[in-house]
């Protein structure tokens, strides 16, 4: 039976045209899956769905997601990150999304807390984001100084001296939510490429079913960011918000707001 497939052009030319076709006319594709976002049930055969292909250096997994949740696309991941995920899939490694994240600019590592934020009323699905130490400006041998600030500045986010002023949209980014589980803030590709990881995790990172609901509803995640030692590990969201409120005020804050799993 037909099914009400979304394949994009990108994911047709990585599959091929007969896989794609193969996929529209029902033979491989499910009736019913956990979105790939959301991890709610969908049904191909009754709502809009759309074709989501995770590619990495050797493997390559097609999943499928509510068309409401994100669009059909192609999400280039670090090999090791995909193999997270297809283990998470088969229900390998369970503890696996319990690892600390990590990424790497430069030298330096980050670290990533999600958190619920309350702004006029309305609560938002937040990243916060902390180097482990300074980071130095690529190239340059490092002077002492920390460089982080001004290099997200340079890259579209903004300062924030009141955490409850909304940060706008930063186009080309986005925030991956692969199977229910934080997998990476992706940013422009070069040269109009395929988004690329800036933060992946290491391991898929667990976030809350308030977390996801939120950021279902309102399809976008706000992303904080502050130097080494600004926030620290808060153990809970008011502690966070607290945190972020003094760093705002320090002039230690910038943010920008994302969309969920794609651009």
């Amino acid at each position: 039976m037909p099914r009400m497939l979304d394949v994009s052009e990108d994911v047709r030319a990585e599959i091929g045209d007969e896989e794609a076709d193969r996929l529209l006319a029902g033979l491989n594709a499910p009736g019913s899956y956990d979105c790939t976002s959301c991890r709610t049930p969908g049904d191909s055969e009754q709502e809009r769905t759309s074709t989501v292909l995770f590619v990495g250096d050797e493997t390559a997994v097609l999943a499928f997601a509510h068309a409401t949740c994100i669009p059909s696309q192609v999400v280039q991941v670090a090999e090791d990150q995909l193999q997270g995920a297809v283990r998470s899939i088969t229900g390998e490694d369970p503890n696996a999304a319990q690892d600390r994240p990590q990424g790497a600019p430069g030298q330096a590592v980050l670290g990533i807390t999600s958190g619920l934020v309350l702004i006029n009323g309305e609560l938002h699905p937040a990243l916060v984001v902390e180097p482990t130490a300074p980071i130095a400006r690529p190239g340059t041998t490092g002077n002492g100084g920390d460089d982080f600030l001004p290099l997200l500045i340079e890259q579209g986010f903004v300062p924030i001296s009141d955490v409850n002023q909304r940060p706008s949209l930063l186009p080309g980014w986005s925030v991956l939510v692969a199977m229910g589980q934080l997998h990476a803030v992706l940013q422009p590709g070069t040269g109009g490429g395929s988004p690329v990881a800036w933060w992946q995790a290491h391991q898929p990172l667990q976030v809350t079913d308030g977390w996801r609901a939120a950021a279902n509803r309102s399809h976008t995640v706000l992303v904080f960011a502050a130097p080494v030692g600004s926030i620290g590990q808060q153990p809970r969201e008011d502690l966070l918000r607290q945190a972020l409120e003094k760093a705002a005020s320090g002039g230690r804050l910038v943010a920008a707001a994302m969309p969920l799993a794609g651009t």
